[in-house]
């Protein structure tokens, strides 16, 4: 049951993590006896390499959450935003008790469902039917209250050839559909989504926003993360905006988002991805992105009608067949204005093993003014194996393109286009052009 009309209260709630140092791992007797026998030897080549025993036991401390206090109050749908890195997803995993806090404590009034990455909880062993069953019963729900969902769930993640398959056979968009039917359907009174529409197709993420908002629309409570802002700001009333770890901004989601995206500035033309700006399962990695103008010169400021050179590293220590390269360019709000893609042109890329550079020049573009981010996907045989959003671009500046005198800027709209006018009078066609 909610207590009063609070549904998630947190206090001084951190989350650190150690870095940097040996990694624990469970223990065996046999383990320990052999630990305890090799320790004097392992000191003696030590002292004769010339380190010094235990150094590396170093450490170093990061700090994922630091003292972030907030409420939610009982059929709140609140928008959690900020960069790659600045402790969203961990503060997810508090509130689904998959890691526990360092400092604080986290309040939960009601029963939660999540869906933090495409399969969360699912065992690949299992079926779809059973995983069904499975989750129904982790949430505490009567196999009687999963049958009347059941059908319900199949049809809307649309796998009813597949339900009695092993997850395992899944592809990634049939465990995203099966996963979010599952938390969305399952009655929780607190649903948490974590970026999942990110990996869905358009018609499908429009269903997950019709089904989050008629979710809200029961009273029930919804934490939504996203880098979309468009969905943000339709789906959220109120927003709180994370940086570094720490809560900077709790408010109404159009003032949120305005902090947002004046306040997050891109930083740099070459971006170099850490741990944790990759997905959880990945063959290879987007090592980095370069962003250079048409004469290889490093830059972040595009003017209108500019051509731009992305070149993408990639890396990967098993020989890769048939890689592709996918591109999305949105703007400030997270609305995609268009892609690029080498499969979808049908480009074939060499295989790649070890470290490799892939250059996408984009001819003269029709942006108009503006901050725009970007997506990489890099995956072969139809399959995603690194992905990296939302964490570099560019801007494009007003300039007066057309030689007018009047600046084009994005009042005029997402994109600019330069027609041929002609003037018409009594069905008689004026040869000459009207000048622009």
């Amino acid at each position: 049951m909610i207590m009063g009309d609070i549904a998630i209260r947190i206090e001084n709630l951190g989350k650190m993590y150690r870095v940097g140092g040996p990694q624990e791992r469970y223990h065996t007797l046999r383990d320990s006896l052999t630990d305890i026998v090799s320790a004097p030897f392992k000191r003696a080549q030590s002292l004769l390499r010339g380190q010094v025993y235990g150094a590396a036991g170093l450490h170093e401390e990061i700090w994922a959450l630091k003292d972030v206090f907030f409420e939610v109050k009982q059929g709140e749908v609140v928008g959690i935003i900020g960069r790659n890195g600045a402790g969203k997803s961990t503060l997810l995993k508090i509130l689904s008790r998959i890691t526990e806090p360092t400092t604080g404590s986290v309040d939960i009034y009601g029963r939660v469902g999540a869906l933090l990455e495409v399969g969360t909880g699912f065992h690949p062993e299992l079926t779809g039917r059973e995983n069904i069953f499975l989750s129904g019963a982790i949430l505490g729900m009567s196999r009687e209250e999963i049958d009347r969902k059941f059908d319900e769930i199949v049809d809307f993640a649309g796998v009813e050839r597949f339900i009695d398959t092993p997850v395992k056979h899944y592809s990634s968009g049939m465990g995203l559909r099966l996963g979010f039917a599952v938390a969305a359907h399952l009655e929780p009174e607190i649903l948490i989504v974590d970026e999942v529409l990110a990996v869905g197709d358009a018609a499908f993420q429009k269903k997950c926003l019709g089904k989050m908002d008629e979710v809200a629309g029961e009273g029930r409570t919804v934490l939504f993360v996203s880098h979309n802002m468009a969905a943000v700001s339709n789906l959220c009333s109120r927003s709180v905006l994370l940086s570094a770890g720490h809560l900077i901004f709790d408010g109404d989601s159009e003032v949120t988002i305005d902090h947002y995206l004046n306040g997050e500035q891109i930083a740099s033309a070459l971006t170099i991805f850490d741990e944790s700006d990759h997905n959880d399962q990945r063959e290879a990695l987007i090592t980095h992105l370069q962003i250079r103008d048409t004469h290889r010169v490093e830059k972040l400021t595009f003017s209108i009608g500019e051509p731009i050179r992305l070149e993408i590293g990639i890396y990967s220590d098993n020989a890769i067949s048939d890689p592709q390269l996918g591109i999305g360019v949105d703007n400030a709000l997270g609305q995609r204005i268009f892609t690029v893609s080498t499969r979808i042109q049908d480009i074939s890329l060499p295989s790649i093993q070890g470290s490799a550079t892939i250059v996408c020049e984009l001819p003269v573009m029709m942006l108009a003014p503006g901050r725009y981010m970007l997506k990489l996907a890099f995956g072969a045989h139809l399959e995603d194996l690194d992905v990296i959003t939302g964490i570099a671009g560019f801007e494009v500046l007003a300039t007066d393109y057309f030689g007018s005198g009047r600046l084009f800027d994005a009042r005029q709209g997402v994109i600019y286009v330069t027609p041929t006018w002609s003037f018409h009078q009594n069905l008689e066609i004026v040869d000459e052009p009207a000048q622009h």
